[in-house]
């Protein structure tokens, strides 16, 4: 899954989006509320995207690949 705002985009890999486990690890962890765990899974709460302060919490929580930052005004490049 993936939203894009004016300044970062988003992505969760399918099996963190569905993992309500992860869902509720990732929308603990984010200081600007990103991430809102659900039954299902995660959803990616759009009007918070551009508040994304790139401290990586987010890659910490999850498995490597779960989550990618994308800097869009960078040409998309990934926070890590």
């Amino acid at each position: 899954m993936r939203k894009d705002d004016v300044f970062i985009a988003v992505e969760v890999s399918d099996a963190v989006a569905s993992d309500p486990a992860l869902g509720a690890k990732l929308d603990e962890v984010c200081p600007v509320g990103i991430f809102k765990g659900t039954d299902g899974g995660v959803d990616i709460v759009q009007e918070n995207l551009d508040e994304c302060v790139l401290c990586g919490l987010c890659y910490d929580a999850v498995p490597a690949g779960g989550v990618s930052v994308l800097k869009l005004y960078e040409d998309g490049v990934a926070l890590r």
